[in-house]
């Protein structure tokens, strides 16, 4: 084994896992057994707030001020969507020079990975090789117990390259990729931490582009924009590409208003005490980035955001898989506010981001929950979907989002006519392809309600940018990457 490559019993004590920050925050909210009971607990809150939703969402139907109730809050909701539509994106610092190298921050870049031997290779090449000194970067990959060929293919990587290092997990190494960061991080040296997917492809100047973001003493966080490596395979990857799009403008909107700057996985940096402040990542969550932002911003950080250059990634090609991915990601943003709803709900993060949470809560989460019964009530009462108001404003800011976070991807063309077209149909499209979103969040819902519960962690299957990917499931003791 190269010198370079530790396995988990290397470690001796060293790597506990971070005490998280539930036990840290001095807040009598944290010690309520109904704000904070794990998955049992989720399911409890979950099953009150789709009472609530559907109980909310009928009366209303039934009340003869119930419509007026609607298009004052549309409107409210109104004022708040044209902040973010008529905000200017804040301006993007200058990438580090090679005068100031001696300032150069130092970075240790984490990669959790298992069963990855069609994309490793590829990603620690990358990042072994970027416009960065080399002495002021490590590079870390988590090995999480792969069965194929992963473990060969790193120890070889690592005698090649001397800034990286590998960790090997066992089997009943728990946590998933939050486990597997947490295990790693008390090796690791970076004053901030970078990671990314096994299938990121990484250009070779983002540590110079991304860090001078971290100017700011309040940044404890930093999201590199995200892009579709495949997007040209089908209507499923093309909608990705516009979604990716869309989640760049509504990012750059939300920051510049004071709003929520949210991570993403793929293409995160934290700052090391930022991370270690609020308590590593929540091993107790199938959304790391996701819960991840939330305790960032209550423990009073900001996230920053980097538009260019974009890490890619590759997308999933069929519906099965997409439903499967989503369910995941929705389902992980809804945990955040079942877990934190109470701090989130005393005003911890301020008034701005607040504000900026709750409404993009009730666009993604809450609205779509209430389709349902909305649209039940009016069958049966013969009308129109009271929700209407509601549901217009929510399908127009994702449209004019689109099309301008389209145009900001494609800022080197020239702006023609017929490329302006191009975009229109693409914004049209990517708008068709979101409504599964709808789907999705009336599904997880109802689904998290009712069932019984068990953390369960899901592995996404990488075969490189020019062949097809797909998800499927583990089980709650397997590990994801």
């Amino acid at each position: 084994m190269p010198e370079n490559s530790w396995t988990e019993n290397d470690l001796g004590n060293e790597l506990d896992p971070i005490t998280s920050l539930l036990s840290d925050l001095d807040d009598e909210d944290f010690e309520s057994d109904f704000f904070f009971q794990g998955l049992e607990g989720r399911r409890r809150k979950a099953a009150v707030t789709l009472t609530a939703i559907w109980g909310g969402t009928i009366i209303l139907h039934l009340v003869s001020w119930g419509s007026w109730l609607i298009w004052g809050f549309t409107a409210l909701l109104g004022i708040q969507a044209m902040r973010v539509l008529l905000a200017r994106p804040l301006k993007t610092p200058k990438p580090l020079a090679d005068n100031t190298q001696v300032d150069f921050p130092y970075v240790s870049l984490l990669v959790a990975a298992k069963n990855e031997e069609a994309v490793i290779s590829n990603l620690v090449r990358r990042l072994c090789d970027l416009d960065y000194p080399k002495i002021r970067y490590e590079v870390w990959v988590i090995d999480d117990h792969s069965t194929d060929q992963t473990p060969v293919l790193l120890d070889q990587l690592a005698i090649q390259y001397s800034q990286l290092r590998v960790l090997h997990r066992s089997a009943d190494a728990g946590g998933g990729k939050s486990g597997a960061l947490n295990q790693v991080l008390p090796l690791t040296r970076g004053e901030i931490v970078g990671v990314f997917d096994a299938d990121a492809q990484v250009p070779k100047d983002l540590l110079r582009r991304v860090l001078p973001l971290f100017g700011k003493g309040e940044t404890g966080a930093v999201q590199v924009r995200k892009a579709i490596a495949n997007a040209s395979v089908n209507f499923w990857t093309r909608g990705q590409m516009a979604e990716m799009a869309l989640d760049t403008y509504i990012q750059q909107q939300r920051i510049a208003i004071g709003g929520i700057g949210e991570l993403r996985g793929n293409g995160q940096f934290v700052r090391r005490a930022a991370l270690e402040s609020c308590g590593g990542w929540n091993e107790q969550t199938i959304t790391d980035d996701l819960d991840l932002t939330i305790r960032l911003h209550l423990d009073k950080w900001d996230i920053g955001f980097l538009d260019f250059p974009p890490v890619e990634e590759e997308g999933v090609t069929n519906a099965f898989a997409l439903w499967h991915q989503r369910n995941r990601w929705g389902e992980g943003g809804y945990q955040r506010y079942l877990d934190y709803w109470r701090l989130i709900a005393s005003n911890r993060m301020g008034t701005l981001k607040t504000l900026d949470l709750f409404s993009f809560m009730i666009i993604q989460y809450l609205l779509p929950a209430a389709a349902v019964p909305d649209c039940l009530m009016a069958i049966a009462r013969k009308s129109f979907p009271l929700l209407t108001p509601l549901t217009g404003l929510t399908l127009a800011l994702p449209l004019i989002g689109m099309f301008v976070g389209l145009c900001r991807t494609k800022r080197d063309e020239p702006r023609t006519a017929a490329s302006l077209l191009i975009t229109l149909v693409q914004t049209l499209r990517g708008t068709l392809y979101m409504l599964h979103w709808m789907l999705v969040i009336a599904g997880i819902t109802a689904r998290i309600s009712v069932r019984p519960k068990r953390l369960k962690w899901v592995k996404t299957v990488h075969q490189g940018s020019d062949s097809d990917s797909f998800e499927f499931e583990l089980g709650s003791e397997s590990k994801s990457s």
